[in-house]
């Protein structure tokens, strides 16, 4: 009987394998757009479940046809806008100057970061000439859903258009909400920047997928056969055991399904798995995302979106909604 064998599974474009700094992902990088909108949205991981849906890709075998696709349930409540970060450029790259924050926060929000007790800045006394970039800084309400927490999530999202048009828009959404439907689209495709799921310290049978060894072999089974030269460099791609799980990843053009406000069509007998039942919009992602359930998952703008994928959601003739406890 031949030998099995299997390519190393431990990828060296993520390095060093360590523990993610924070349980929520930071966006290193935004696609341009031209529209003046947000171009990042949040919500919390219900779960998967399954539809049946009419095939609408030309490219396909099946087009025309009912398929079964796997999906990813994610609840999204509104985010509700803090306040908005200004920013100036120079030839050493681009800087915080100053932020604007909203005088009347929610009180969660003391939950997570220091309130300021007296009004800072204001849109009025920006100096408008030195303004290369604006942002929003926003949090979450995980209030609303059966997360089980009160301590919202702040961050920044990046916003679509030209800097007068930014300037414009965050001024009038200070202090506000911002909904799903009015950052995304059935059709869509995003990009979701999630932390994975943390199995604590493995060996490297499991966190790179090598062969055990023979029951001859010295020392160990579980163990890498070779760990390299002992003169010279010793950073040698030897898979060893460590941290595997909770990293930051990224998974690209992800699409957008359906996005709906009437939850009773998507939650499951007996409310999904270690998540409950959902009570505000949500969305339904095609394929798995990185995660536990009740994980924060943000969604971007697709920065290199798949031109062979259609623009328009496929009609969706089913919804399972049976147990998955």
């Amino acid at each position: 009987m031949p030998r099995r064998r299997t390519p190393r599974q431990g990828s060296r474009q993520f390095w060093p394998r360590k523990r993610a700094a924070r349980i929520h992902a930071s966006i290193r990088y935004w696609a341009a757009s031209k529209e003046t909108k947000p171009l990042c949205f949040a919500g919390y991981k219900a779960g998967m479940t399954h539809i049946i849906a009419t095939d609408n890709n030309q490219n396909t075998l099946t087009k025309g046809e009912e398929i079964r696709l796997p999906v990813t349930v994610i609840e999204c409540p509104p985010l509700k806008v803090l306040g908005a970060r200004i920013y100036s450029q120079d030839a050493y790259g681009k800087h915080p100057i100053t932020q604007i924050m909203h005088d009347k926060p929610d009180k969660d929000v003391g939950k997570t970061t220091t309130l300021q007790k007296k009004a800072g800045n204001t849109f009025d006394k920006l100096q408008k000439e030195n303004i290369s970039d604006i942002t929003l800084i926003v949090h979450t309400t995980p209030r609303t859903t059966t997360v089980g927490k009160k301590k919202p999530e702040i961050f920044e999202i990046a916003l679509g258009g030209n800097v007068q048009e930014k300037i414009t828009y965050a001024q009038n959404i200070v202090g506000k909400e911002i909904h799903l439907k009015d950052v995304f689209a059935e059709g869509q495709q995003v990009d979701v920047h999630a932390i994975s799921k943390g199995k604590g310290y493995q060996g490297p049978v499991k966190r790179f997928g090598i062969n055990i060894r023979s029951h001859k072999s010295e020392k160990t089974k579980r163990g890498p056969g070779n760990v390299g030269a002992w003169t010279g460099n010793r950073s040698s791609p030897v898979p060893h055991a460590g941290q595997t799980g909770f990293h930051q990843r990224i998974e690209y053009n992800k699409h957008i399904l359906k996005i709906s406000d009437e939850p009773k069509k998507v939650n499951v007998k007996g409310g999904f798995l270690r998540y409950g039942e959902i009570r505000n919009h949500y969305l339904l992602l095609k394929g798995s995302v990185p995660g536990p359930a009740k994980r924060l998952i943000k969604m971007t703008t697709a920065t290199r979106p798949n031109k062979h994928l259609t623009k328009e959601a496929p009609a969706i003739t089913y919804i399972s909604t049976t147990s998955k406890q």
